[in-house]
């Protein structure tokens, strides 16, 4: 039997599943991939159709003015904000890493902008990303039971803070007498949410490892014994990411952080069409679009989703339509300009692999 060739070849399939449809689906396109290939290119139109029917009832001249109004100078400034917000997590993710199994900080960063650039382009939303994520640091050298169990629990940190960050936009909703019934549904979403982190939390304890066994071994057939090694893999990387409570503070800490600096993108592009508005009024719309975003995790990019949930913030703070599908585009540039290359070294990774037949992390040889 091949040491460890079985064990994460759930991440290769969603590498090659991802690799399809960026090159029009002409490598392994059958059973799983096909189908998963088929869902992307469907989530993509409904994504796109939507975008586009919220623009044409706002009205495309109003959209162009209200973008050019912000101009170029503005789009500048959001990604440099946001580059900075993504370099941040990739520092929150860096540092949940046990001391002496910590990759370099700048792989945690690069591979965070991966991760971000899944995000943008694929559906499912952070799946998408976590995944081919979790590929690429395995094909930086990391053991492949590390990169899993690190993106578990940096996941479930900047699901936590994100929650943080929204309950912060809705009490700024009500201190500046501003709440409604957005607001309340996105409380709604908050509150839903949280038995749902206990559950994924209680899923990485020893309770899940059990239910996760259980489930390989009805799963796996023949394989069940690679599987159920992968598991215990897992959840050892787990278990250590888990024993030191000050990495877990410090991480939750930073990821915080950063959650509030992505405000700044709204307040810098309030401040460029010279509409009023501070920091507060950012801070809600920010938050409470991201809880929006979330929600849509099987749309890429949550397309129309985001314009839709911007339009009804927007109007809490009297900005039409316009406004909001404009902002909305500018936050969009980034998604682009940062995700595209990213996505592109991604590839190359798994190029340079493929061709070379290098033996990654974990014992597991590249198909």
């Amino acid at each position: 039997m091949r040491r460890g060739g079985d064990e994460f070849a759930f991440l290769r399939r969603c590498g090659r599943v991802s690799s399809n449809f960026a090159t029009g689906g002409g490598y392994g396109e059958h059973g799983f991939e096909a189908d998963m290939t088929r869902l992307i290119r469907f989530a993509w139109i409904a994504g796109v159709a939507a975008l586009v029917a919220l623009i044409a009832w706002a009205g495309a001249e109003p959209v162009a003015r209200a973008f050019a109004a912000a101009g170029w100078g503005c789009v500048a400034v959001v990604c440099l904000l946001r580059a900075v917000a993504v370099a941040g997590a990739g520092i929150g993710w860096f540092v949940l890493f046990p001391r002496g199994l910590r990759p370099a900080a700048l792989t945690c960063v690069v591979v965070r902008f991966v991760r971000e650039g899944g995000n943008a382009f694929l559906p499912f939303g952070n799946v998408g990303g976590n995944v081919i994520g979790a590929r690429a640091l395995i094909l930086r050298g990391v053991a492949a039971s590390l990169a899993a169990a690190s993106i578990v629990v940096d996941v479930l940190a900047q699901a936590v803070t994100q929650g943080i960050f929204a309950i912060a936009g809705l009490a700024t909703l009500a201190a500046i007498g501003a709440a409604s019934g957005v607001g309340t549904t996105v409380a709604i979403v908050v509150a839903c949410a949280v038995p749902a982190l206990f559950g994924f939390y209680a899923l990485q304890r020893p309770f899940g490892r059990r239910f996760v066994k259980s489930v390989a071994t009805r799963m796996a057939g023949e394989r069940a014994w690679a599987s159920l090694g992968a598991v215990d893999a897992l959840y050892a990387r787990l278990d250590a990411i888990y024993a030191n409570r000050a990495n877990l503070l410090a991480a939750a800490a930073i990821h915080l952080t950063f959650w509030f600096v992505g405000a700044l993108e709204v307040w810098a592009i309030l401040a460029f069409m010279g509409l009023p508005g501070g920091y507060p009024e950012a801070l809600a719309i920010e938050s409470l679009t991201q809880a929006i975003r979330g929600a849509a995790f099987a749309i890429p990019g949550a397309l129309g989703v985001q314009e839709g949930g911007l339009i009804a913030l927007c109007a809490i703070f009297g900005l039409p339509p316009d406004v909001a599908i404009a902002m909305s585009l500018i936050k969009r540039v980034p998604d682009v300009v940062l995700g595209l290359p990213s996505l592109i070294y991604w590839q190359v990774l798994e190029g340079r692999t493929f061709f070379g037949g290098r033996r990654i992390a974990d014992g597991t040889r590249n198909p």
